[in-house]
């Protein structure tokens, strides 16, 4: 539903803005950091090949802890774990542009999460947070973009909650910023309860939409009004 303005500035690298982080997250892979002086690229190497294909596969599960991480998540968990250096805070520009460059070695690959074995129950978690009325104005996720997908609302077109170019550069923030912000977002918008951004529900919810994006190509640094 992006206006072919829009998808134009989103398709030009020199026009989209959310190359800015991309380039900063380019330069943090690189860059040795914390107690273990490693950069990212000590264990990985070239993210161009090394990164490909990873974004398409998250949300997902931690082997040694069973717990679920998005991008960000694995970005932090490698930070505390291999580079001993505190984690980046959530909607930081070191945190976003990371994910931001990280996602962008997947560019046009199609998303393919698992939701079976161990994380089945965070997958149904998160289809049944999509799926109930919330807030005082009694609306689930659904009701919006399953039953109102195309729609307008206000000087918008409804979309279908597929979250395949995040962190996205959006006009109304004037800057980039992750999946997690505009779920908050969507919380405040039916005046329910808005979850930390990285919280238990949250990243279900997120492993439930990347399902629902199964097979659509990554955009990732994608622009929206």
């Amino acid at each position: 539903f992006l206006s072919e303005n829009l998808k134009a500035q989103q398709r030009d690298a020199a026009r989209n803005p959310g190359m800015l982080w991309v380039g900063e997250g380019g330069r943090l892979w690189d860059l040795p950091q914390g107690a273990a002086g490693k950069a990212c690229a000590s264990c990985h190497g070239a993210a161009r090949s090394s990164m490909r294909g990873v974004a398409t596969r998250y949300p997902a599960l931690d082997g040694k802890t069973g717990a679920l991480l998005n991008l960000e998540g694995r970005i932090n968990r490698c930070r505390t774990a291999h580079q001993k250096a505190a984690p980046y805070a959530y909607e930081s520009d070191e945190l976003l542009g990371l994910t931001a460059f990280v996602a962008r070695q997947s560019l046009g690959m199609k998303m393919n999460v698992d939701v079976g074995g161990a994380a089945a129950p965070f997958y149904r978690a998160g289809e049944a947070f999509f799926n109930r009325r919330q807030g005082q104005l009694n609306l689930s996720c659904a009701q919006c973009h399953v039953d109102k997908a195309g729609r307008r609302l206000r000087g918008d077109t409804i979309s279908h909650a597929v979250p395949t170019g995040y962190p996205v550069y959006r006009l109304e923030w004037q800057t980039l910023g992750s999946l997690h912000r505009r779920l908050r977002s969507c919380s405040f918008g039916v005046r329910a309860v808005r979850f930390a951004a990285g919280s238990p529900e949250y990243l279900a919810l997120e492993l439930y939409l990347a399902k629902r994006a199964q097979g659509v190509p990554i955009e990732t640094p994608a622009v929206r009004k």
